[in-house]
């Protein structure tokens, strides 16, 4: 009897087996099926959350440009260095004088993200304000990234002191436009020859702005970044704050310096994940830099990052920024899924985690994207996409309850976006349906 149910206990542990092995023979044929994917180069790594072990990969080790993906790096370093809150200031004062350096936060009147902390500090300080200007070990554009996007609104300039999210919004009022900052009002000009559309440009050298020789069409709006300085940083705080700053340089930062804290730091890598926000991916940088390093050496903190965690993934990673905006990055699909299994062990609650990423059929990038199944979202994951990328990495859940971590990276396509967005959604929704 015993010699009975031990050998019913090893049919059912190799018929478990067999269908576990049938079942991602399926999903294999679901990759077959596809018209789409074999035309171009992309690779999936599919990881068991209960069994702990890759059950399914296509050129699962194979690199890739991760475009946005890259977010979830950002977002990984945010966790492990940042605190509950965003540094908004760092200060000192000295007799009637306060004397303040920038930390790289992002959202000193920022529209969406402000919460007026350090903007009160700064307003109702009896003391005499001097700005310190700082250096960064990164120029304004990271490596990679496409001069031509200078006038795009998700390719602002990244600085040591960000204001109003280092952008101008030029928006119709009346006949003609209005900037915010109001700054800017007394930087649009004509461009005087005819054109078929309405439109505003920047100039790729100066602040200067142009608009067409056209009516100003009705509820017109653009956001255009601006070219940051330490000048105009405080010309624009002595407009806002309707008060004198000083500029002082070569003032080093005392033993005895004060932080003035801003915002949540979920807020903002909420706000980075969801839309993904090229702009604050960066200056998270900027801010983990500034605790780790006392100062701006961004590439000095992807050095720390990849010695002191990245080197134990499974592939080679190579970052240039934090937002996926350069080219020159690359990743594999098992270097997501590890990249995501450490952000599990930094937050093991599924609903806590699951904040941090677009859900499918509710909202962020992932919005339209999926359909809810049941009437519940099943896939949180972060996109990418820039030209001819188009990637999902994040977690899954089955209709059995079962989790999964996945990476699916799409490269060099000649297909519109739509094509690839479509043949993903069709393959995870497939995951959903049958494990």
């Amino acid at each position: 009897m015993k010699n009975l149910f031990l050998s019913i206990v090893i049919l059912l542990f190799q018929t478990a087996q067999l269908t576990q092995a049938q079942d991602f023979n399926l999903l294999e044929a679901e990759f077959s099926k596809s018209t789409i994917l074999p035309r171009h180069h992309f690779g999936f790594c599919l990881y068991d959350l209960d069994s702990n072990k890759v059950v399914f990969g296509k050129k699962e080790n194979q690199h890739f440009t991760p475009a946005s993906n890259t977010k979830t790096y950002t977002l990984f370093s945010s966790l492990k260095h940042l605190g509950d809150s965003i540094a908004g200031v760092h200060y000192v004062e000295r007799g009637d004088s306060l004397i303040f350096w920038g930390t790289g936060d992002p959202t000193f009147l920022h529209p969406k993200l402000d919460t007026r902390k350090v903007y009160d500090f700064l307003k109702y300080s009896e003391k005499k304000l001097f700005y310190v200007i700082q250096e960064a070990s990164e120029p304004v554009y990271r490596n990679g990234w496409s001069i031509e996007d200078y006038q795009e609104y998700y390719q602002p300039e990244i600085a040591p002191f960000p204001i109003y999210g280092n952008i101008v919004n030029i928006r119709a009022q009346g006949r003609g436009l209005v900037a915010t900052p109001s700054f800017f009002d007394k930087q649009i000009g004509i461009r005087e020859r005819m054109h078929r559309s309405f439109w505003v440009s920047r100039k790729l050298n100066s602040n200067q702005f142009e608009m067409t020789n056209l009516n100003v069409p009705k509820n017109y709006s653009t956001n255009k970044p601006f070219i940051w300085s330490d000048s105009l940083v405080v010309q624009l705080l002595q407009d806002t704050l309707k008060r004198e700053v000083g500029m002082l340089a070569n003032y080093e930062r005392p033993h005895d310096l004060k932080t003035v804290y801003s915002t949540s730091r979920n807020v903002v890598l909420r706000e980075m994940m969801l839309p993904s926000d090229n702009f604050l991916a960066e200056h998270l940088t900027m801010l983990i830099s500034d605790k780790v390093f006392n100062g701006f050496y961004t590439d000095s903190l992807r050095n720390h990052m990849q010695k002191n965690y990245y080197d134990n993934f499974q592939d080679t990673i190579f970052l240039r920024d934090g937002s996926g905006l350069s080219t020159y990055n690359k990743i594999t699909p098992r270097n997501m899924v590890d990249l995501l299994l450490a952000i599990k062990d930094l937050v093991p609650d599924d609903s806590q985690r699951y904040l941090f990423f677009p859900a499918g059929g509710v909202d962020g990038t992932l919005k339209s994207a999926y359909s809810l199944d049941q009437g519940v979202p099943f896939i949180w994951a972060k996109t990418g996409t820039i030209n001819s990328v188009h990637c999902q990495s994040g977690y899954i859940e089955t209709r059995t309850g079962r989790k999964y971590a996945f990476s699916f990276l799409n490269n060099n396509y000649a297909v519109p976006t739509s094509y690839i967005r479509r043949e993903m959604v069709r393959i995870m929704t497939f995951i959903r349906q049958n494990y």
